[in-house]
């Protein structure tokens, strides 16, 4: 299975040795199809920060590409110098650099980086070209800032900072990807933006994720899901037509490749590309 626009995909670290094995097997089947890189999230406050370093530099090892998430909460400046350094000696040259989602409460990133560009920025300044630099973006809005205009605005800054390319928010919605890329050219940004994509195979966890970060859930979809109560294999057709859908759109109005949100498992991932292709 082949496409002719790279593919990348997302994992989180796992908490147990059980867990790490199931995704050596989920690394490997996704492997196959060439990948052009493996992301591997971060706890908020670094909470996970060890098992991302060691599972990304495994990873690493493995043939493919590793890049590992990078957040600004509870990071300090001479913490991601560390950091970074060992990425460098470990022959990381990706990093997905974030601010992160905020602990309830938080004020701030608690931090020496308020902002996803400050990080961009430092990082920049110390390493030069070392790592390619991805960052996020949002074609429904981030939900926090107070408007579109300055999301977009909040973007071309990361961008400027010295951004390579930026992997957005998953979206069922390709008209929204298409106005945020639209917006942003016309500020004279162009770096490439990658959709990010979540497949469908629980209904009440993507409900939650999705009031989590912002994503909307269009009604038709959602009433869709919801008809289909506990019937799992109902939710997994739907979802995989719904969202080969939504990637053959995208592809078609020029996105530049896609990423996948895996939740840690290969085949819904592979069940859309195997469509795509």
């Amino acid at each position: 299975m082949s496409l002719s626009v790279p593919v990348s995909f997302e994992f989180f670290p796992p908490r147990t040795e059980a867990g790490y094995e199931k995704l050596l097997e989920e690394h490997a089947a996704l492997k196959a199809v060439n990948p052009e890189f493996f992301s591997v999230t971060y706890g908020a406050g670094g909470s996970t920060q060890e098992r991302t370093i060691q599972t990304v530099i495994e990873l690493n090892q493995r043939g493919v590409p590793s890049a590992p998430h990078l957040s600004c909460i509870g990071t300090t400046e001479a913490t991601v110098i560390e950091l970074l350094n060992r990425y460098r000696d470990a022959g990381i040259r990706r990093i997905v650099a974030l601010r992160g989602d905020l602990p309830s409460g938080m004020g701030g990133t608690g931090g020496d980086f308020r902002y996803a560009s400050d990080l961009v920025r430092f990082i920049r300044a110390h390493y030069s070209d070392t790592f390619q630099l991805e960052v996020a973006a949002y074609p429904e809005m981030h939900p926090q800032a107070p408007n579109f205009d300055t999301d977009i605005g909040n973007f071309i800054t990361k961008a400027k900072a010295g951004a390579d390319r930026a992997i957005t928010q998953y979206f069922y919605n390709a008209d929204a990807y298409r106005h945020f890329v639209k917006q942003v050219r016309q500020r004279g940004c162009d770096i490439d933006i990658v959709p990010g994509i979540m497949p469908i195979t629980n209904v009440s966890s993507l409900i939650r994720f999705s009031d989590a970060c912002g994503a909307d859930i269009p009604r038709w979809l959602r009433k869709q899901l919801e008809a289909c109560g506990d019937d799992s294999q109902r939710i997994t057709a739907i979802g995989q037509e719904v969202v080969t859908i939504l990637c053959r759109e995208l592809l078609d109005s020029g996105a530049p490749g896609l990423h996948f949100y895996t939740l840690n498992r290969a085949e819904p991932a592979l069940a859309i590309l195997d469509q795509l292709s």
